[in-house]
């Protein structure tokens, strides 16, 4: 009787595939009843811009209907959103196209 060692690996080799989460848009849409100037302080408030930038974005939000005043991580975009409409801000979220 023969005895016939086989020794099998099985080698397995495999890329660590990272990928980083897309980010998401906080954004304000326009309302017919909130002023100009509460628009900007609330900007102001929530996010720390100064009164140029936050006029800027309060602008682009009357002007054309929405403005993306912030974007990055869902977390931290659905703290803004609930900041922002509980100062009564029109704010949706929506993540980043590819």
């Amino acid at each position: 009787m023969v005895r016939v060692k086989t020794k099998e690996q099985t080698e397995t080799k495999s890329k660590p595939e990272t990928a980083l989460a897309r980010p998401w848009n906080v954004i304000v849409h326009d309302d017919p009843v909130t002023l100009m100037g509460y628009v900007t302080r609330v900007f102001m408030q929530v996010f720390g811009y100064d009164e140029s930038k936050a006029r800027k974005l309060m602008m682009e939000v009357h002007k054309t209907g929405r403005s993306i005043v912030w974007t990055g991580g869902r977390e931290q975009a659905e703290t803004y959103v609930q900041k922002l409409q509980a100062h009564h801000l029109l704010t949706t979220l929506e993540l980043v196209d590819a």
